[in-house]
């Protein structure tokens, strides 16, 4: 059997551990290129992610273009799913993924708390702040802020809000919001609901911003782009708590689109990596995370992804904020992420933006 054959009967073999068809959205596998050279890794590197392909597949290229005797395979999947799948494997100690990206940072801080990963090792840990990092074992990838979109013949006249509590003040006014604001379906998507419970942490603005969500009927959605989508064709007015990587990117090429940092704070995620426990090829999960974060990578990151880095991320966000400096606010990878997870919050939580929040159907 030849490497891209045994690569995508592995890739059929995910599919069923990770619990059968349905399960994983997209398995998408990239094979080996020639290597005459015998340069750098060979095999095949596993990656699981919630991170859309496209903006992942520069990162691949460049990896591949380094260490051409490499085939890689991709999962893309939710967040939540993800987060169950890769807890099953780590529980029954099997192979899932050699290297676990996601937006989703307080399943991935649990996740390495509970045994799930192995130390990374290297140098690059070094470089990054110690809030972009947890016990050699985690580490963020991306400087992608929280934002607020909004579609700009909407606002023509009178502009966009530009904080919280604009928003909440328009959200007051004659129902030129109503059933035109969209947001993360928080109990669907991980990074929604991250996004959230900081908000309720952060904002003295909360309890006020969910009950103008609920009286302009706000609608809900698991993904960015789902949110988006809406704005750019005017069913929303404003997309609220949007990861910015993905707004910006989508707004370079969409003028239908504005992007707001909000002034009064703006949460910053870093998307974090780990690399299993069982990884099969941790040498070449370790290469990628370097590479991510190496100049090469850097240049990919900040450059038409907007994912950005924790390592650049901040100055190249101010530079979009506009003549008010934004108040970045990351979000450290520490056990304090897991007050979010514990199962009697969630429900408090879950429960307040249920009686707060209307979800009708688009």
């Amino acid at each position: 059997m030849n490497r891209i054959a045994t690569s995508l009967a592995m890739a059929a073999a995910i599919l069923i551990l990770s619990g059968g068809a349905g399960t994983a959205e997209t398995i998408t596998h990239f094979p080996a290129a020639e290597n005459e050279a015998g340069e750098g890794e060979t095999g095949d590197l596993v990656i699981a992610s919630v991170t859309d392909l496209d903006f992942m597949r520069p990162l691949i290229a460049a990896f591949q273009d380094t260490n051409p005797g490499m085939s890689v395979t991709y999962i893309e999947d939710t967040s939540n799913i993800l987060d169950a799948s890769v807890s099953r494997a780590c529980a029954d100690r099997r192979f899932f993924a050699d290297l676990v990206i996601s937006s989703s940072i307080a399943q991935q801080v649990r996740l390495v708390n509970s045994g799930c990963a192995r130390e990374i090792e290297s140098p690059v840990l070094e470089s990054l702040p110690d809030w972009a990092q947890w016990r050699g074992e985690l580490i963020g990838l991306t400087y992608e802020p929280a934002v607020m979109v909004y579609n700009k013949a909407a606002f023509a006249t009178a502009g966009p809000p530009r904080s919280r509590f604009d928003l909440i003040d328009l959200m007051r006014q004659s129902g030129s919001l109503n059933a035109r604001i969209a947001t993360y379906d928080i109990e669907d998507s991980g990074v929604g609901y991250l996004f959230a419970f900081q908000d309720s942490t952060e904002a003295s603005t909360w309890g006020r911003l969910i009950e103008g969500f609920g009286r302009n009927s706000v609608a809900t959605f698991c993904c960015s782009a789902d949110i988006i989508d809406r704005v750019a064709d005017g069913r929303a007015h404003i997309g609220y708590n949007v990861l910015g990587s993905y707004a910006q990117s989508r707004a370079d090429k969409d003028p239908r689109i504005g992007v707001i940092l909000p002034t009064d704070y703006t949460l910053v995620l870093a998307r974090a990596g780990y690399i299993p426990r069982e990884a099969r090829d941790a040498n070449a999960a370790r290469a990628f995370l370097e590479l991510a974060l190496s100049d090469r990578g850097r240049t990919i990151l900040d450059g038409e992804t907007r994912l950005l880095t924790p390592l650049s991320g901040a100055d190249a966000l101010a530079r979009l904020g506009g003549d008010e400096e934004p108040a970045f606010r990351p979000i450290p990878l520490t056990p304090a992420l897991l007050v979010s997870l514990d199962q009697a919050k969630r429900a408090r939580f879950l429960s307040q933006w249920r009686k707060s929040v209307t979800l009708p159907l688009p």
